[in-house]
């Protein structure tokens, strides 16, 4: 079970965005990822990508699709495609013509980069002050740290994501994820939201700035509000009664917390003969955290001696917040995961029939949809070009310049 690719609003309900158009300049992930949300629910994304290169994401990895390979399509469905050479003039040019009766202009390139390429804010504005100018950078327009480049991982360490873990004993590593990434492109979104809102009310535009060391930062909002007003680290990793434990069979993992006595809950669903709070060692909260090795270790080598199914069951018979540990497939096969309509699929010219993930905001009347997959590189230059006023000839010397 899928979800229709077809789907979208009511009849006669415009998707929330329609009427909005978007130039793109984003790549890799943190920018598209809040572009392709912008697409999904309704504007006219235009990707703007360089000639014969395209988004660096189309060559990120080696693929039997080459530039259409599936990193590239999960994240820039419901997007026409222009390639223009932004190192010509010409091709300068042609975007401004493209900017002058534009909604929203996004970009994810280091601070400055915009500006260098001749598309500045205060600029852009005298001509067109409706115009959203959005920007998601590493470490923000200005500052010390401003022109170092801003990538997932590099945010993970400046941002102190990644020195925090539930063990002092476990390596320093990186989260497999694109935390960073995601986070941020979700805040871009929602900061031109809100800008497209004020422009409702005011008829003028702003801009936009985001980054990821001020998203990974406000993640962590609640222990850096200990650290700076009581001097203490709160890492909810390294609570006595959490923790991810090897069964016979795979793992599993459980919360003693939001309950009443989670100890003696633990005690009772991994069947031990005494309660676990009766032993000094473990009688309060305080003492737990204090022997939380010793208990994690008592933990671990009872969970040892059975299935992730058997304590699973147990667990959730006593109350006790838990999961087993699921690979990927896994949660991609979960009946939740369908039921949920996350995998919808559409077919595209080079890859076929292809499967991805759907929006994660669900709307009762006007629904994310897939309208269109990820475009070819440079695959609507003319479309776009003529839709916005250009003429043949000029289209034709623009492609003998080997602008387009």
């Amino acid at each position: 079970m899928t979800a229709d690719p077809r789907e979208s609003a009511a009849p006669g309900q415009a998707l929330p965005l329609s009427g909005i158009t978007v130039i793109d300049f984003t790549q890799v992930f943190m920018g598209p990822s809040c572009t392709q949300m912008l697409g999904d629910f309704g504007a006219d994304v235009i990707k703007v990508e360089r000639p014969g290169v395209g988004d660096t994401s189309r060559n990120s990895m080696p693929d039997r699709d080459g530039k259409d390979n599936p990193i590239f399509l999960s994240i820039n469905r419901n997007k026409r495609g222009i390639a223009i050479d932004t190192k010509k003039e010409e091709g300068r040019d042609a975007l401004r013509e493209l900017i002058l009766s534009a909604d929203v202009v996004v970009s994810n390139f280091r601070a400055g980069v915009m500006e260098r390429m001749g598309f500045d804010y205060e600029e852009l504005r005298t001509v067109n002050p409706r115009l959203i100018w959005a920007s998601g950078t590493g470490f923000g327009p200005t500052g010390p740290h401003s022109d170092l480049g801003g990538q997932d991982v590099i945010n993970q360490a400046y941002s102190g994501v990644m020195w925090r873990r539930s063990s002092d004993e476990l390596p320093l590593s990186v989260y497999p994820t694109t935390l960073c990434d995601y986070t941020t492109g979700m805040h871009l979104f929602q900061g031109i939201l809100l800008a497209l809102r004020t422009r409702d009310a005011t008829g003028e535009g702003q801009r936009v700035d985001v980054s990821m060391y001020d998203s990974m930062l406000h993640m962590q909002m609640q222990e850096a509000s200990m650290q700076l007003n009581r001097g203490f680290e709160v890492n909810w990793g390294a609570m006595p009664l959490t923790g991810v434990f090897a069964t016979t069979d795979s793992a599993v993992c459980f919360v003693g917390g939001f309950s009443t006595d989670p100890l003696r809950r633990i005690s009772a669903a991994l069947e031990f003969e005494d309660d676990l709070t009766l032993r000094p060692e473990f009688a309060t909260f305080e003492k737990q955290v204090q022997n939380r090795a010793e208990l994690q270790n008592i933990l671990a080598l009872r969970c040892a001696t059975n299935t992730t199914a058997h304590w699973t069951a147990r667990l959730e018979a006593e109350g006790v917040l838990n999961a087993p540990v699921l690979t990927l497939a896994d949660t991609l096969a979960d009946p939740q995961t369908l039921v949920n309509g996350m995998i919808v699929e559409a077919d595209h010219p080079v890859a076929g029939r292809f499967k991805m993930l759907n929006a994660p905001i669900h709307l009762s009347e006007t629904p994310a949809s897939v309208r269109r997959v990820a475009p070819r590189l440079g695959e609507h230059n003319v479309e776009v070009l003529r839709e916005h006023g250009f003429d043949e000839q000029t289209i034709g010397r623009l492609q003998e310049l080997g602008v387009l």
